[in-house]
């Protein structure tokens, strides 16, 4: 056990305090919060003092991530992100003896670039200042500070001798600005205007501020290369061009040899400086998804990267996402270890570091820090999902895997948050666990937590879902959510949505019917006024659930429906085309109308963020231009059609499912009907019917029918319609007779 060397009085005014004032008005009154410096591992403890809980450690984030503990497993209360404020008693539960806490891994990590486009383009301080409280209820201490990262480039650019107009011409849109910091663009979405700038400065000023308070380690973007894809032309600096990224042009890579790189990044971390400090950590990517220039010696490009990090911030360290191929070993192999730390990003289903899978690197990253790392999540897309035996035996070899002895911390490296909170939730727990648990053990514990009750359908209906959706089994690759066919464009074999996810049935999708209807048979116990019998988060929870879950059984039988609808077609069977169609078209108006239920699952409250940034008409209409583009058709044309992009972030929310998806739906079902009734051509291939070139169904121009969704600026609110049980039972008890 560690010594304690000190005890420090908190004022009232300490982070922690103040977080449990904004989950409850007036409750830090009510804590006793106790910070130690102790050596050792971090912990927390939760214990007692003059009738009251007392919760400690040796950080405030492992403090908060006590207070979390406390709450969940003492109170019944579960903050997450669909509700991150509660109702707690005046006299709160004490625990009968100490309960402590420890763990080795010392940096606990958050973020992915994607992040901060996908989720968090168009987030105020208030919506981060909650999401920094749900950081530090989890344990993290590492957090990737992207925020801003733009208003760094812009002065960069205009000290390297570019106009005001040219540089607006480079930076991309704040719906995309993740990728022109991971190297992938230029200008796609822009150009920003001067306002942007200047509250984006300030506001990653805030987070950075609160970051800190909390005693949470920044991790800056750094400098890898990157420069202007006309860079060797205007500048006369060694970076080939690079041609196109799906369909977008993308920046150049300075090449290591070139003398002007050391200066360049030197401006960089200047700039970097005047406006954010220094950080002890800073991310870069370089290399990322394939973009691997013509003759670059990989090994001086990783030293100058690191040297000139090192020039500007003596003592930092690297931290560099492990993805498909990167780091690449000639890189790593470089480096001196110690300086580098690798994000094994996608540790619950393909994970690099040395166990059995796909990416396996038979000797890990060697001699190099690295972090296991929770994915879940590609595209912010909406869909339950996880891999929960797989995450729990993957991070239970961590203990005793000899390829895992330089594991230094965990991370959450999700593309889109604010979705499937068991999973982040699961990952968050494991390392302060002594023992890994099976899935049904934590469950059990979780469900009761989450609902604030112990309910025996509500148990059957998670075990139920723990078998199936959330159990997506070794060998199985698709990235992210078990997509909804409603989104996907129109076609005679639809199955994955967006391009890449790699999409298997893996689970039985009768079960999340199951669910949901176990869920809704006890439904009405969360309209109870009874606040002891009903916390009011779980209350909250509950409704969220319901909804997603209920989402996904819909979804589900959406994709029996249009499997019936097209075999339909092919039997020419018109009647029972027209029926199974228009069966298809009504669950989708229906789905919409669950989903206007809950904020969490309008468009409105994505283009009503966007929006609400601009100062000006013209600055609200690009903002919610970028909102709208990013979720369809993520690009131009030729991204959309040929680059693979379209619909990557697509999105099963209310609102753009009646507006952007039932037209495509309708549209080709429409074609069908007539081909069936005679008013168009069926083009026959032998016996059987073979779309093909010529067939007014396969000759769709759909980016034609999309982009004018993305012009437009009808308003679509946040605020929830309907009653979420109400409206649940009675969308199911209606298909339950089909």
């Amino acid at each position: 056990m560690a010594v304690c060397l000190a005890v420090f009085a908190c004022r009232p005014s300490d982070p922690v305090s103040s977080m449990l004032d904004r989950i409850c008005k007036g409750a830090s009154n009510n804590f006793v919060i106790e910070l130690q410096d102790a050596q050792g591992p971090d912990f927390f403890e939760i214990d007692s003092r003059d009738g009251k809980p007392l919760i400690r450690g040796n950080s405030y984030v492992n403090i908060a991530t006590g207070v979390n503990w406390y709450l969940k497993y003492y109170c019944g209360v579960h903050l997450s992100w669909n509700g991150m404020t509660a109702q707690l008693p005046q006299t709160l539960p004490l625990p009968a003896k100490p309960e402590r806490h420890e763990t080795s891994l010392t940096l606990r990590y958050d973020f992915n670039y994607c992040t901060f486009s996908y989720s968090m383009a168009f987030w105020d301080w208030e919506r981060w200042e909650r999401e920094l409280d749900w950081m530090a209820l989890h344990g993290i201490n590492l957090p990737l500070a992207a925020v801003g990262d733009e208003c760094v480039w812009h002065n960069l650019l205009r000290r390297l001798g570019y106009s005001e107009e040219e540089t607006s011409g480079i930076i991309a849109g704040p719906a995309f600005l993740a990728w022109f910091e991971m190297n992938n663009i230029e200008s796609w979405g822009g150009p920003l205007p001067p306002k942007w700038y200047a509250h984006q400065e300030k506001l990653q000023k805030k987070i950075l501020a609160r970051m800190k308070e909390f005693g949470m380690h920044p991790v800056l973007p750094g400098y890898s290369g990157m420069v202007p894809h006309d860079a060797q032309e205007l500048l006369g600096l060694n970076a080939p061009a690079q041609g196109l990224w799906n369909g977008i042009t993308c920046p150049s890579i300075l090449q290591p040899t070139d003398e002007r790189f050391a200066e360049i990044a030197a401006m960089y971390y200047e700039e970097q400086q005047k406006l954010y400090g220094k950080a002890d950590y800073y991310s870069m990517d370089p290399f990322h998804e394939g973009r691997l220039p013509q003759g670059v010696d990989i090994g001086a490009m990783g030293r100058h990267i690191l040297s000139t990090m090192q020039q500007a911030v003596p003592g930092a360290k690297w931290v560099v996402q492990g993805w498909n191929a990167n780091p690449l070993p000639a890189m790593l192999d470089a480096l001196p270890a110690g300086e580098v730390i690798v994000l094994d990003l996608f540790s619950e289903c393909s994970p690099m570091w040395g166990i059995p899978s796909r990416f396996r690197r038979e000797n890990g990253y060697g001699p190099h820090k690295w972090m296991f790392c929770l994915l879940e999540n590609f595209g912010a897309n909406v869909g339950l999902h996880g891999r929960m035996d797989l995450l729990l035996n993957n991070f239970r070899l961590t203990r005793t895997s000899p390829m895992a002895r330089q594991l230094t911390g965990w991370g959450l490296t999700m593309e889109g948050s604010e979705n499937n909170p068991v999973m982040f939730e699961m990952m968050s727990e494991l390392p302060w666990l002594t023992d890994i648990p099976t899935k049904e053990a934590w469950l059990h514990d979780y469900v009761r937590t989450r609902y604030g009750r112990d309910d025996e359908a509500l148990q059957k209906a998670w075990q139920v879902l723990a078998e199936g959706i959330y159990n997506a089994p070794f060998g199985n690759y698709q990235q992210g959510t078990h997509e909804s066919i409603f989104c996907a464009r129109p076609g005679f074999d639809c199955f994955q949505v967006s391009s890449w996810s790699k999409m298997n049935n893996y689970y039985d999708p009768t079960t999340t019917w199951e669910a949901a209807r176990l869920m809704l048979s006890v439904a009405d116990k969360f309209r109870s006024v009874d606040r002891s019998a009903v916390p009011l988060s779980g209350r909250e929870n509950f409704e969220y659930d319901l909804i997603d879950v209920c989402r996904q059984a819909l979804a589900d039988r959406a994709r029996v429906v249009y499997n019936r609808t097209m075999a339909d077609f092919r039997s020419c069977d018109r009647k029972a085309f027209r029926k199974d169609s228009e069966a298809f078209l009504r669950l989708l108006l229906q789905q919409d109308s669950l989903l206007a239920t809950r904020p969490e699952f309008r468009v409105g409250r994505w283009t009503e963020q966007a929006r609400k940034l601009g100062a000006t008409p013209e600055e609200k209409d690009l903002y919610e231009w970028n909102a709208r583009v990013q979720i369809t058709t993520w690009g131009p044309r030729p991204c959309a059609d040929n680059g693979g992009l379209r619909d990557y972030a697509h999105k099963e929310w209310q609102g753009i499912l009646r507006d952007f998806y039932y037209p495509r739906w309708k549209h080709f079902f429409g074609i069908l009907q007539d081909e069936l009734d005679g008013r168009l051509p069926m083009i026959a291939v032998g016996n059987s019917y073979v779309p093909k070139k010529g067939n007014p169904a396969v000759e769709v121009d759909w980016y034609a029918m999309e982009e004018p969704w993305t012009l437009d600026h009808t308003p679509y609110s946040a605020a929830p319609e309907g009653d979420p049980i109400d409206t649940a039972k009675r969308i199911l008890k209606a298909w339950e007779r089909d």
